[in-house]
């Protein structure tokens, strides 16, 4: 774990200045504290900023060598997969028969403020099938209360009616990288519902494994999850690339465990991009070891 923690933090470099307590964003990135900054941190003296890529990956062949990706890991709910209709528009929409007045601007800003808050009823959001959490999110959001209003808000949502794939040609590319040997998971925080919608929209079977927060007992960005999917795939950490749209949870948390990462939307857009690198990238490490090593934006293409 500790070297995995130095690969995380290789992703940033210490800066020394008077606006050392301000962490924003520099370079297109975003600044983070890191626990080896503690006491300059306090002192007001220190902050991190972002690494380039190639840095960042010139640091992980340092540690791995040339590692080909033998596994993906994909999260669920904003990579594959992203609502059909925005959640505002649903909740007042199925509101309106239980009372519901709120605006879809004000439940929105009701559902961030309520989903940025500590759950304190138990150590993790979502235990089993996420009942308890999730009711406090609705009552929040909406001001009812009303228990029929909410089960109908929340069968909905494993619904297939309620979800579509964010890349229309993901079933191809999987189907394609596992046909290549690549083994395929879901690394995602959720209740008990991901599986039955994943079996709903047609897609359970594009993945050799799924690790649901909700069963492993740990959520992202806990690397915990990750070493779980590994397991799962057996395969190491730093055999497998994760790729979601979350910065802490996908990015630093994949990280964390000893994985690549890629952020979704920002380092990789598609997953046509990820299948033609990962295969790419595993043939030529096998036949062309003098191949010069480029990075674009955050991921590494091998150059013929």
């Amino acid at each position: 774990m500790a070297v995995a923690a130095r690969l995380r933090s290789a992703g940033a470099r210490l800066v020394v200045g008077p606006a050392a307590m301000a962490v924003g964003r520099g370079g297109g990135g975003e600044g983070r504290w890191m626990g080896t900054a503690t006491a300059e941190a306090a002192a007001g003296i220190a902050r991190w900023e972002p690494m380039g890529a190639r840095e960042y990956y010139d640091y992980r062949r340092a540690i791995y060598g040339d590692i080909t990706h033998k596994a993906i890991l994909v999260d669920a709910a904003g990579t594959l997969l992203a609502p059909t209709e925005p959640m505002a528009q649903v909740y007042r929409t199925i509101g309106e028969k239980y009372g519901v007045n709120y605006s879809e601007d004000e439940i929105l800003m009701r559902y961030r403020r309520a989903y940025a808050q500590p759950w304190g009823r138990s150590r993790l959001r979502y235990v089993d099938d996420g009942r308890p959490f999730w009711q406090h999110i609705v009552s929040s959001s909406t001001g009812c209360s009303d228990l029929q209003y909410f089960e109908e808000l929340y069968q909905y949502y494993t619904t297939a009616k309620a979800w579509q794939l964010c890349d229309p040609d993901a079933k191809y590319v999987f189907e394609a990288l596992r046909k290549a040997g690549v083994k395929t998971a879901v690394v995602s925080n959720f209740d008990t519902r991901l599986r039955p919608l994943l079996q709903a929209l047609n897609c359970d079977h594009w993945f050799d494994a799924v690790a649901v927060s909700a069963e492993v007992a740990a959520e992202k960005p806990n690397p915990t999850i990750f070493l779980k999917a590994c397991e799962f795939l057996g395969v190491k950490p730093e055999e497998a690339v994760h790729i979601g749209d979350d910065r802490r949870n996908d990015l630093w948390g994949a990280r964390d465990a000893g994985c690549d990462a890629w952020l979704w939307g920002s380092d990789v857009y598609s997953f046509k991009e990820n299948q033609a690198h990962i295969i790419k990238s595993g043939l030529l490490c096998r036949l062309q070891k003098g191949s010069e090593l480029r990075c674009k934006e955050s991921f590494v293409r091998w150059v013929t």
